[in-house]
């Protein structure tokens, strides 16, 4: 199909502009002992999602993602949650959130009675949220407004031959059609430097984008491993440049505009690269993609409206704040995990489709949950998030996050 540019749907205008497929209420816990009543305030409800951060001990990288999600085009008001003994204040939150034009409330546990008295409470506020946002009129949207990434995970063969290279193929049609695409896993990419540094659309973007591998690669030999797991061997990929090169067809053939830093939105259109590798002198918390959610989280965190997931094994994952989507490669997946995998991208290779028709119908489905269809991890409710403890060169809390 052509002419995708021209396609239209209503979405919600933000302050800053951004235009959101969803109008949700976000609950935030700012530590773990808050995290119960958190969940027992949204009440796994469709439209009230969750995000939090377990530490005590505050973490400049945790509260960049935060006020990111929390200022996300899919979110309308917030409602913070705290216990009372953490450094993260939960009303500091919610007073950044309210100047960027959401409404936003925020209130300590210890302060209001305990477990049951407080999910009451956060009840009512987030009904009154709700009622709110509810007044938010609705405004055109165009495929040029959406900002959609993309990983991979769980990846077998069929990834790099068929769930990938239908990404990428869509990719170029959406950066055709004014809109972003951003895809991430550097440490996926090892192999592929001169490849890499060929599809930056200028010297800067080059400079960015050397940089970024160079560090993946310390970063890699620093905690001796390889974005390459058994998993992988055992769905029938070799070596690591095999994987690498499967990985990169997602990016599709369109010039490559920069390197975005996690919490960070894209400074202009097109495709960019996402870096989430921790730089050199990093705190040794974590590694840069412990698990798929955390990679998806910091795919939304730079204002995603929609994550595609490549799975060529399988996943039974979803996301708050923005849908997911699961495409695979693997006919046999599809079928197996009917349930849970939105897009069979293996017809590709059974010949039932081209490359070119088959993301023409993933564009489509992409139009359809933009209008409001729910993705199948969002009929199942669910709504997985991870936020490490991380330190990295990220761009201030201004500029990473549009306040």
């Amino acid at each position: 199909m052509s002419n995708w540019e021209d396609i239209s749907w209503k979405g919600y205008l933000r302050e800053d502009g951004r235009k959101g497929i969803r109008n949700l209420v976000l609950v935030i816990y700012t530590v773990e002992c808050a995290s119960f009543v958190a969940h027992g305030i949204a009440n796994n409800e469709d439209d009230v999602h969750v995000i939090g951060f377990s530490g005590c001990y505050d973490n400049a990288y945790a509260i960049r993602m935060m006020l990111a999600l929390a200022r996300h085009p899919n979110i309308g008001a917030i409602l913070s949650v705290g216990l009372g003994c953490e450094y993260t204040q939960p009303g500091k939150i919610a007073d950044v959130v309210r100047e960027s034009g959401r409404p936003a409330e925020s209130f300590f546990i210890q302060e209001n009675g305990g477990t049951s008295k407080s999910i009451a409470k956060g009840k009512e506020i987030v009904n009154e949220l709700k009622a709110k946002i509810a007044r938010i009129s609705q405004v055109e949207m165009k495929p040029a407004d959406l900002v959609v990434g993309c990983e991979c995970g769980g990846s077998d063969a069929t990834s790099g031959l068929a769930g990938n290279p239908v990404v990428g193929s869509f990719f170029d049609k959406l950066v055709d059609a004014g809109g972003t695409a951003v895809f991430e896993e550097i440490v996926e990419l090892i192999g592929l430097k001169e490849i890499l540094l060929d599809r930056a659309v200028n010297d800067e973007a080059k400079q960015a984008v050397d940089y970024a591998y160079e560090k993946a690669m310390r970063y890699c030999q620093s905690v001796q491993q390889w974005s390459a797991s058994p998993g992988n061997f055992a769905g029938g990929l070799t070596t690591i440049e095999e994987k690498s090169l499967g990985a990169f067809a997602k990016s599709g053939s369109r010039s490559i505009q920069g390197i975005l830093k996690v919490s960070q939105t894209p400074p202009g259109k097109g495709l960019w690269l996402l870096d989430s590798v921790p730089d050199d002198h990093f705190m040794q918390f974590g590694y840069t993609n412990p698990n798929d959610s955390e990679g998806i989280l910091d795919l939304i965190s730079t204002g995603a409206q929609i994550v595609l997931f490549v799975t060529g094994r399988g996943s039974v994952i979803g996301s708050p704040v923005a849908p997911l989507l699961k495409i695979t490669g693997n006919p046999k997946t599809y079928e197996n995990l009917i349930e849970d995998m939105d897009f069979n991208a293996g017809q590709v290779l059974e010949g039932k489709e081209t490359l070119d028709s088959a993301s023409d119908d993933l564009f489509q489905l992409i139009i359809r949950i933009a209008k409001g269809e729910l993705s199948k991890p969002e009929k199942l409710g669910h709504k997985e998030f991870f936020i490490p403890y991380k330190h990295q060169d990220t761009p201030s809390l201004q500029s990473g996050c549009r306040a």
